[in-house]
């Protein structure tokens, strides 16, 4: 028995994939922003102050878009769950920029999609057939590439990011699932202040002094996650999540132009390579996903290419 059941079908497919590119855009700015300021301020402080800039721009998301109706929550149980993945994802992720860099730790990211898949039939109900499974295989090879474990240059910090792909994963599969009942700033709401309130609690280890134009940035960082979440939760709305969630992977494209524009960095032939892999089998699952829902309209192929009306792929 699934979790939850999520929205059939993809109602706006193009605005989906847009939403999706627009809010990675976003998000991948915020990315670099908090990595920048990694360096002099504990990662909890750094989430509750983000989250509370991040209200502002929620508010304004409320006044114009959906009213105070639209904070209304529908189901307590899946809100609880989002926020609790969102800020075991968010740790994760932010910490994991301290030792790598920005391209390094968007690549490792780039398992999320697998994980998406590998969770759909248990999270949403979704069927997987084999070809997607191989590709899952396939994708975390890629990983492995990038992290070279048992040799001297393992990324040990990979660990971080790819702990985060795996709850944004749960985060992105719960969000499709919630989006039949909830409305978008419920949902952001309910994760910002999960996060702030993650943050405050590591207020006994220990904060920082806050200098005026890091406080700028991290009021943007604030405002860029709100957005970039906002324009994410809305991609769910309007397309599945085999269809979305590969546009992730543009992101890299952001994070290698960041990432040398501001410190220089360029990824190594490892991080290229096993990019690439993930990107291969992430690009395969979508294929499979597009034949799986064609798959009603089509003869049965004795082949298996295509299989009959509801059999997974």
């Amino acid at each position: 028995m699934p979790l939850m059941t999520a929205v059939q079908g993809s109602s706006a497919p193009g605005r989906a994939i847009a939403l999706m590119m627009a809010g990675g855009m976003l998000l991948t700015i915020n990315d670099a922003v908090m990595k920048w300021l990694t360096s002099g301020y504990p990662v909890g402080q750094l989430l509750f102050t983000r989250a509370m800039f991040s209200f502002i721009a929620i508010a304004f998301f409320v006044r114009f878009y959906g009213g105070l109706n639209s904070l209304r929550i529908h189901n307590p149980r899946l809100h609880a769950i989002r926020g609790f993945v969102v800020v075991c994802g968010t740790f994760s992720f932010v910490t994991g920029l301290q030792y790598l860099t920005l391209a390094e730790a968007i690549s490792v990211v780039f398992a999320g999609p697998l994980f998406v898949t590998a969770l759909a039939p248990l999270l949403i109900g979704e069927p997987v057939g084999w070809r997607r499974w191989a590709a899952v295989l396939v994708g975390f090879s890629g990983v492995m590439i990038m992290v070279r474990p048992g040799t001297e240059a393992m990324q040990w910090a990979a660990i971080f990011p790819l702990a985060s792909a795996l709850f944004g994963a749960v985060r992105d599969l719960v969000t499709r699932g919630a989006t039949s009942t909830e409305h978008s700033n419920a949902l952001l709401t309910t994760s910002t202040a999960a996060a702030a309130i993650g943050g405050l609690c590591t207020l006994p280890f220990g904060w920082s002094a806050v200098t005026l134009e890091d406080l700028g940035l991290m009021a943007l960082s604030g405002f860029l996650m709100a957005g970039a979440y906002f324009l994410i939760i809305e991609s769910f709305r309007f397309g599945e999540a085999g269809l979305v969630v590969p546009f992730k992977y543009f992101n890299m494209v952001f994070a290698v132009a960041f990432g040398f524009l501001l410190w220089g960095d360029l990824p190594d032939v490892w991080t290229w390579t096993g990019s690439a892999v993930l990107v291969g089998s992430g690009l395969y699952i979508l294929h499979r996903e597009r034949l799986r829902h064609l798959a009603p309209s089509l003869p049965s192929d004795p082949q298996g290419a295509v299989g009959p009306a509801g059999r997974p792929d």
